[in-house]
C-alpha cells in the first residue's frame, strides 16, 4: 500500500473519532461533516492507490463511482453513502439551523466505519 494511501486511511479513522466526539457534545452538524470527510478520505485513498488524484469533491465522487461502484470492485452502496453524506455535510456546514438528526449522524458514522473496513480489506486483497 502506498504511503499516502495509508495516511488517508488514518485520517479517515481520525475523522470518525472526531465525529463521535462532536456528536457526544451535541455538535450534530459538525459531526455530520466529519463523518462525510471520513468517507471522502476513504474514496481518495482507494483512488490514490491506483495513481489517481483529484482536486475537487465532485471529481472524487465521480471517479469513485466509475472505477469502484459501477465495476462492483466495491459494493455500490459505498458510493451512495458518500454522495448522501456529502449532501448532509453541505446542509450542516452552510445551514444556520440544525436540521440533521442525531440518528442520521449515528448512521453516517457507522457507514463510515463499514466503508473503512471494506476499503482496508479490498486493499489488503490487492497486495
Amino acid at each position: 500500500m502506498k504511503d499516502f494511501t495509508r495516511q488517508l486511511l488514518e485520517k479517515a479513522l481520525e475523522a470518525i473519532e472526531a465525529a463521535e466526539l462532536l456528536l457526544a457534545n451535541e455538535h450534530i452538524d459538525f459531526a455530520a461533516g466529519r463523518a462525510y470527510y471520513s468517507m471522502f478520505y476513504i474514496a481518495e485513498a482507494l483512488l490514490n492507490e491506483r495513481g489517481w488524484k483529484y482536486g475537487k469533491h465532485s471529481s472524487v465522487h465521480a471517479a469513485f463511482g466509475e472505477y469502484f461502484a459501477k465495476t462492483k470492485l466495491l459494493d455500490p452502496k459505498y458510493h451512495r453513502w458518500l454522495l448522501n453524506s456529502f449532501d448532509k455535510r453541505i446542509v450542516g456546514d452552510y445551514g444556520v439551523e440544525t436540521v440533521i438528526q442525531t440518528d442520521n449522524v449515528l448512521e453516517m458514522i457507522e457507514r463510515a466505519k463499514e466503508f473503512l473496513k471494506a476499503a482496508k480489506e479490498y486493499l489488503q486483497a490487492q497486495s
